[in-house]
């Protein structure tokens, strides 16, 4: 995949992911033009990851059994419907189901990620997406930058209507630029969609998707409760003001843009590990933001930095280890990511209100230190069972050693297991 490829993928998540988090710098004039109270603000971004979610279940698992490019095309020109009925509301409930279907199709994210995963040789992988979910993270952190300076000049509405003409635009620029995805196609709709559950029982999966829940929630906390104690006293920032601060996560994503390469060596477990512990740390200086908003800009650097990172890090491991579903793979890790954002940005408005910024600083905090243990436990329960099994981390591969002519899956003394690919991510995993 060449260079204008990959970044016309990076754009498309960008702009998907936007129609999200939009909301987050403009939650206080929005709320209250909607009629919402205060205190549940936070849903206006949680609506669109719970749709998020169940796009997550019932349109990625198409990825595997249509061509990728035309399902991106159709999913972004649905996303720009629901962002049009989002700036056309006339109340808080048309807003909510504009953002909940612009939710459900940004899962334009998930396909666009496997069809650059699919198309790339092995050894460039992790370089790809690692470009590519670049464009997820700038996403999130641009759209405060733009969303604050729009808002400030022609309200918040105008958001959603440059979101919806940019979503359409990309639409027919996909249909353009990229060439049609010839691949093996899976034997239809329902297995995919069966599959994805059956995911859920592998330890990889459920190892690395319990991380991104935890981290992502880590992440909505910030993000999403980072408006309202700017807004307030002593700082009483405007809308675009506090957008600024999406600058200086941009800075930590595109920092960890190496992220992608250092996992393509083998070190995604370590990356995992050591960015995990920045987290934590970066808290601290977060917490600050009541006296120092340079410790705060710090904080949200390393944080982003952080997340980039261990995202990378957990998408790369879990295609290497399946790399003939990737849609289907990329969309069942989302669903930990979706779930984690959205309580994050539930939570935090809520824990904001009670018990103010070193509330929801806690409760980021306490977030990363669960992914941090989650990580942890996996590699220490890796290292025990290495010296007596060869674990499968991707679909549980435990080959037994056993003086019998026939291991327990049935395979004859020198017969080449299934799974290797399954196997070399695991290793990656442990180091």
């Amino acid at each position: 995949m060449n260079a204008w490829r990959r970044l016309l993928l990076a754009v498309v998540c960008g702009v998907a992911v936007a129609s999200i988090y939009a909301a987050q710098p403009v939650l206080e004039p929005m709320g209250r033009e909607l009629g919402v109270p205060s205190e549940r603000t936070g849903w206006l971004v949680a609506t669109g990851q719970l749709g998020y979610l169940a796009g997550l279940v019932l349109l990625v698992p198409l990825g595997d059994v249509a061509d990728r490019r035309r399902l991106i095309a159709a999913h972004l020109a649905l996303t720009a419907v629901g962002l049009v009925l989002t700036a056309s509301a006339p109340g808080a409930w048309v807003a909510f189901a504009g953002l909940a279907a612009a939710g459900v199709c940004a899962v334009v994210v998930q396909t666009a990620v496997a069809y650059a995963a699919s198309v790339s040789p092995p050894a460039e992988r992790g370089r790809t997406i690692g470009v590519v979910t670049s464009g997820v993270v700038v996403g999130i952190l641009g759209a405060r930058i733009v969303t604050g300076t729009l808002a400030e000049v022609w309200g918040w509405r105008s958001v959603y209507a440059v979101l919806a003409v940019l979503s359409l635009g990309l639409a027919a620029l996909v249909l353009v630029g990229l060439p049609s995805d010839q691949r093996p196609r899976s034997a239809g709709y329902r297995q995919a969609v069966s599959a994805l559950g059956g995911l859920f029982g592998e330890r990889l999966f459920l190892t690395r998707g319990l991380i991104a829940f935890f981290l992502f929630a880590s992440f909505g906390t910030l993000w999403s409760g980072l408006s309202l104690p700017l807004a307030e006293t002593p700082w009483q920032l405007s809308e675009s003001q506090i957008g600024l601060f999406g600058v200086a996560g941009l800075a930590g994503a595109l920092g960890a843009a190496r992220a992608g390469r250092w996992a393509d060596a083998g070190r995604a477990g370590p990356v995992t590990g050591f960015a995990l512990a920045l987290l934590i740390a970066a808290w601290a200086a977060i917490g600050q933001l009541p006296w120092s908003l340079w410790l705060l800009a710090a904080g949200i650097v390393v944080l982003d930095f952080a997340v980039q990172a261990v995202h990378v890090s957990n998408q790369h491991l879990l295609t290497t280890a399946h790399p003939d579903r990737t849609s289907g793979v990329i969309g069942g890790y989302m669903v930990f990511y979706s779930l984690g954002s959205a309580l994050g940005a539930a939570t935090t408005t809520a824990v904001f209100t009670a018990h103010g910024w070193a509330g929801s600083s806690l409760l980021g905090a306490g977030f990363a230190a669960c992914a941090l243990a989650v990580a942890a436990s996996g590699r220490l329960r890796a290292r025990f069972f290495g010296h007596r099994f060869r674990f499968r981390l991707g679909a549980e591969l435990l080959p037994q050693v056993v003086p019998d002519h026939r291991d327990h899956r049935g395979h004859r003394d020198g017969e080449q297991a299934p799974g290797d690919a399954r196997q070399a991510a695991a290793e990656g995993d442990r180091q």
